[in-house]
């Protein structure tokens, strides 16, 4: 039995189609993180919490001075909740646990990132979450092929830059759509 390939959506945001009406994925954007033959991996990135930055520094109790961050954490995904993900842009600094996604963009799940961001000596930019997104190998193919999500390529403009309710509308917008113009039972790109 030959065994069929897929291309890899890493580094793409997956933009949920409206016939998805489950919970924390209804109208989100997920950037992929990792997508291979053993699954895929991503987080969230337009569902603030209702707390900021300021809050999760707080809580680790950190030494010394903390700057001021009035930033949104986000709500990564449904997967270990409790845990913290830093999507940030690339800075030429070594965090303790990071991934690299692509060129310019990592993913640290250390808490070193964490007190150089209250030091204000983090990343320049970075979307905090708690949780993740992901799914078994396969299982992310047969969503797209269920017509579940739409792949967009990722832009750091959108990742980094745009607010969480404008994300969906700032991807679609590369494909030359919005949201609106999407039917219910739409294909993917």
């Amino acid at each position: 039995m030959n065994k069929t390939t897929y291309p890899s959506f890493k580094n793409h945001f997956l933009i949920a189609l409206p016939a998805l009406k489950d919970g924390i994925f209804t109208h989100s954007i997920t950037y992929l993180c990792e997508h291979d033959e053993h699954g895929a991996m991503g987080i969230i990135i337009n569902r603030p919490l209702d707390m900021d930055v300021d809050e999760i520094l707080e809580q680790l109790e950190l030494d010394g001075h903390i700057y001021s961050h009035h930033q949104p954490v986000y709500a990564g995904g449904p997967v270990h909740t409790d845990r913290g993900f830093v999507l940030h842009r690339r800075d030429g600094k070594d965090w303790e646990a990071s991934v690299d996604v692509t060129d310019n963009i990592t993913l640290t799940t250390s808490l070193d990132i964490l007190n150089a961001i209250a030091r204000d000596d983090g990343p320049r930019q970075s979307l905090i979450a708690l949780g993740y997104a992901g799914w078994d190998a396969g299982q992310l193919e047969e969503e797209l092929q269920d017509n579940t999500w739409l792949t967009v390529p990722a832009s750091e403009h959108v990742l980094f830059d745009v607010a969480a309710e404008n994300k969906v509308d700032a991807a679609l917008a590369t494909l030359g759509i919005n949201f609106s113009q999407i039917a219910p039972d739409s294909g993917h790109a």
